[in-house]
């Protein structure tokens, strides 16, 4: 994922605000986004298990959110060719070589 040493990049904005305006796909997607850049920060460099789970905290809601993370990363490198540029700028920018 990211190199050892690299700080990993801010959240994309979405990830941090209210995601109203947004389609499911979208929200999904920043969802996903949150949690890796979570990971990235606890485990560094480690690939994500595919049945590895993280919870984070959306739109700073009482109930953490539970991101089937493992799944996200190979469903969304599955299907890479339909990202748009910005999200494959984002998951370069947090280690994902294959983005």
């Amino acid at each position: 994922m990211r190199p050892t040493g690299c700080s990993a990049p801010a959240p994309t904005p979405a990830a941090g605000r209210a995601t109203k305006g947004l389609s499911k796909a979208q929200q999904a997607f920043q969802r996903g986004l949150a949690a890796l850049a979570q990971w990235g920060e606890r485990e560094g460099h480690r690939p994500v298990p595919r049945g590895h789970g993280e919870e984070i905290t959306v739109d700073g809601a009482a109930e953490p959110v539970a991101v089937k993370l493992g799944v996200w990363v190979s469903n969304t490198k599955f299907r890479r060719d339909k990202l748009t540029s910005e999200q494959l700028v984002a998951l370069r920018e947090l280690g994902m070589e294959w983005a």
